[in-house]
């Protein structure tokens, strides 16, 4: 759904992200980097090898990608956090 400005509105924002954050947990993380190598749009690296990554909710197309890169983690310093639902 688009707004008069040609914006899109809530409904259709809402069904671009779900409700999962991707977190890190700092004392198990000990910066194998593999994470910001598989999703670089989601995880970077600060100047330490350390991911940094965005707090805003997973998106849609990424919710797959962001599983895989939790069960990748050699560290299990990575898990998924959110509702479940549709999109999950």
């Amino acid at each position: 759904m688009l707004d008069a400005a040609g914006g899109a509105t809530e409904p259709l924002a809402a069904a671009l992200v779900c409700g999962h954050r991707l977190r890190v947990n700092p004392i198990s993380c000990v910066a194998h980097g593999l994470c910001a190598e598989l999703l670089p749009e989601l995880v970077e690296l600060d100047e330490w090898g350390y991911p940094v990554i965005d707090r805003a909710p997973v998106p849609v197309g990424l919710v797959a990608q962001a599983r895989r890169v939790v069960a990748a983690c050699p560290a299990l310093a990575l898990r998924q956090d959110g509702r479940r639902g549709r999109h999950s």
